[in-house]
């Protein structure tokens, strides 16, 4: 089975696998886990204006920030993600989840973005596919007065 590295580069997400690189976070998403991942689509990659990616690739620091914004410890699938209000990301951030329509649709959004493609299994935990790229509350950037 594969691993998560290896699942976002056969599910054709090259935009996730091209940031994981360039934040140096291929060893620990191909480490031991348990992890939940909630992948982001290329397509959700492609909302983000040119001039912010960009920027972003380059400050490897925020990029791993944004990216371990998408993974919590353990292996939940959907079913187990429905019985929380809450998940802490990797990164020390809030994930709310939003199950109130999973009994009638099976639909389930984390903080805005909707879960397209449910418990995709990997050999050290669990992706839910996502249609948006989820972005942390970064600090404030302190000024001079």
């Amino acid at each position: 089975m594969p691993d998560i590295v290896e699942a976002a580069m056969a599910s054709n997400m090259s935009k996730l696998v091209e940031a994981v690189k360039a934040a140096g976070l291929v060893d620990t998403l191909k480490g031991p886990g348990p992890f939940t991942v909630f992948a982001p689509t290329d397509e959700a990659f492609n909302k983000i204006p040119k001039g912010d990616w960009d920027m972003l690739m380059k400050d490897t620091v925020k990029l791993k920030d944004v990216l371990t914004f998408h993974v919590c410890e353990g292996k939940m699938m959907a079913a187990d993600l429905k019985e929380h209000e809450y998940l802490q990301a990797l990164n020390g951030g809030e994930l709310k989840i939003d199950a109130k329509n999973w009994h009638l649709h099976r639909n389930m959004k984390i903080n805005g973005a909707s879960i397209i493609k449910p418990d995709q299994v990997v050999d050290n935990g669990v992706c839910h596919v996502i249609d948006k790229v989820l972005m942390p509350k970064m600090p404030m950037e302190k000024t001079m007065m």
